[in-house]
């Protein structure tokens, strides 16, 4: 192997020796601090060791067992529903599919990608990608996974017919071919370090060569359809000849969508469904207080920001920014608005669950005096300001009107304009000089500095334009070594947090509620129900 030449390190901060060396130091009885102290030394952050700690105690807690039945309450359903990964939509496709599907790589509780159906993953220069297959993985009808399925599922993404959601992210791939019965060779029309992230998204799973009935799903995955019917419902027996060394353990699940986020705490507190998804930080207090049920979080970057247009006068400037962003009470925010079901952020959208966060920022505080300072400085005075808000952007109106309570002290006139969700994306998000936006989690920097912070980007939401950062994006891309890499993405957090048109309070955390029967459950950022893959790792208690 020469210098150019980099085998991908699938966990640069906790491999799979060093987590198991975590829960066996648990077991011989060493403290929660001392094993905290063991992943910060090797250079995990507090939240994301807080994080893999509390798993690896839960699972020396309890021991799984198999059986029983499940039923679960996704919180979106459309009669266009599917078990075609690229065809995937809404977040109940998410947790289906992940049912019946493999990935070449799966992503962990700090979003580092771990392999899967993938023995091992090489690369030269970020460029050129070489995948070795696991050997022996079979998928429901007895046929063995070889290079030729993971060559059709990735080159069905770039043909436009397909119709594939992930296309913009499989169109780096220039080549993908097999060179051998279990290895897969790619090339990407430029370096990227973060690919294997890539592969664990949910619209990569691996399908069968040459599927094109999705009428039902032949995957390698845990369990195996029993019934689909879109917008109703599909049940999943376990998969008794299962790959994977650590599940499923439940029998059946049963899984379909209820739209109505006050109508699925009902059916959980009722016993008609034993977990469900997002559930609002106003019912926790219902659900903490009834005995045998229990509240998921999974902290997260979805965040909710508050949108200065640096293109619109006259309040797209810096003075103006840095008015609004010294004037949000983050604790009072986190506290009062959401419960304390959140994290306080510092005006940069990586959050401390991320492998990338940069801790070393100075976190801006609340502080009129500072507020009211740059605000002067606009000379606006007393005009109204137009701030647009909608429940379609979480909790933004609560946050609008913390603002204009503050901004009444210091001479802001907040003039707060409450839009219906409907339509608020098409009419109002980036076209209004002052609003809000909200971000769901992404499964990288890279995907999302690129989607909402590169000067061209059509999701810039700020309409920031700074070329050191464009160029910081680029080289972070094509750099394979970690430690760079996140000082790189360090640089860029820290040019969003000093320069960009945005506010961003808190990171959001996802909220489930659940049987105390159900157990097993472990936060992945990208989204609640384990990052959608719930179906492999839960069971239920007898």
């Amino acid at each position: 192997m020469t210098m150019s030449e980099r085998k991908l390190d699938t966990n640069p901060i906790l491999g799979e020796a060093d987590a198991t060396a975590i829960r066996q130091a648990l077991r011989r009885g060493a403290t929660r601090r001392e094993a905290m102290g063991m992943l910060t030394a090797a250079g995990m952050g507090a939240a994301s060791a807080g994080v893999l700690v509390g798993s690896a105690e839960r699972a020396n807690a309890q021991a799984p067992r198999k059986g029983g039945r499940l039923r679960v309450a996704g919180h979106s359903t459309s009669t266009a529903d599917t078990v075609d990964p690229a065809k995937q939509s809404l977040s109940t496709d998410y947790a289906r599919c992940y049912m019946f599907y493999n990935s070449l790589t799966r992503l962990d509780e700090s979003l580092t990608p771990q392999l899967e159906l993938a023995e091992s993953i090489d690369h030269v220069k970020a460029t050129s990608w070489t995948i070795k297959l696991r050997k022996g993985v079979q998928f429901h009808d007895g046929k063995e996974l070889t290079a030729a399925d993971v060559v059709y599922s990735l080159n069905r993404h770039k043909d436009p017919q397909t119709g594939s959601r992930a296309k913009a992210l499989a169109d780096q791939m220039t080549e993908i071919k097999a060179t051998g019965t279990h290895e897969v060779s790619i090339q990407l029309s430029a370096p990227n370090a973060d690919l294997p992230v890539v592969f664990g998204t949910p619209h990569f799973l691996i399908i069968k060569d040459g599927t094109k009935d999705f009428q039902t799903a032949v995957g390698t995955g845990p369990y195996k359809v029993k019934e689909f019917t879109p917008g109703v419902r599909s049940v999943a027996t376990r998969n008794q000849g299962y790959w994977g060394s650590k599940g499923p353990y439940i029998d059946e699940i049963e899984f379909f969508g209820i739209p109505d986020a006050a109508a699925r705490v009902n059916a959980l507190l009722s016993g008609d469904v034993q977990l469900v998804s997002a559930i609002s930080p106003l019912a926790t207090q219902q659900i903490r207080s009834t005995p045998g049920y229990e509240i998921f979080e999974t902290r997260s970057g979805n965040y909710t920001d508050l949108v200065i247009r640096m293109d619109a006068q006259p309040t797209g400037n810096a003075d103006f920014v840095k008015a609004t962003q010294y004037m949000f009470n983050r604790e009072l925010i986190k506290r009062a608005i959401f419960r304390d079901y959140a994290v306080v952020a510092n005006d940069h959208p990586v959050d401390p669950t991320n492998r990338f966060y940069c801790k070393d920022i100075p976190q801006r505080p609340f502080d009129p005096d500072k507020a009211k300072f740059h605000f002067d400085k606009t000379g606006i005075g007393n005009a109204p300001i137009q701030l647009f808000a909608s429940p379609a952007a979480t909790m933004s109106i609560e946050m609008a009107e913390q603002l204009q309570q503050v901004g009444r002290r210091i001479g802001m006139n907040l003039d707060i304009q409450r839009v219906p969700a409907d339509g608020y994306w098409s009419n109002y998000w980036m076209k209004k000089p002052v609003g809000f936006g909200n971000i769901n989690p992404r499964p990288n920097a890279d995907v999302l500095f690129s989607l909402f912070f590169k000067s061209d980007s059509p999701w810039n939401e700020s309409a920031w334009k700074n070329e050191k950062f464009d160029q910081l994006l680029v080289a972070a891309r094509a750099e394979s070594d970690f430690a760079k890499r996140k000082q790189m993405y360090c640089d860029m957090q820290m040019l969003v947090h000093e320069h960009c048109g945005l506010g961003i309070p808190v990171f959001i955390s996802g909220l489930d509620a659940h049987s105390s029967k159900v157990k097993g459950l472990t936060p992945v950022p990208t989204g609640g129900l384990m990052g959608y893959n719930f179906a492999e790792y839960l069971w239920l208690e007898s």
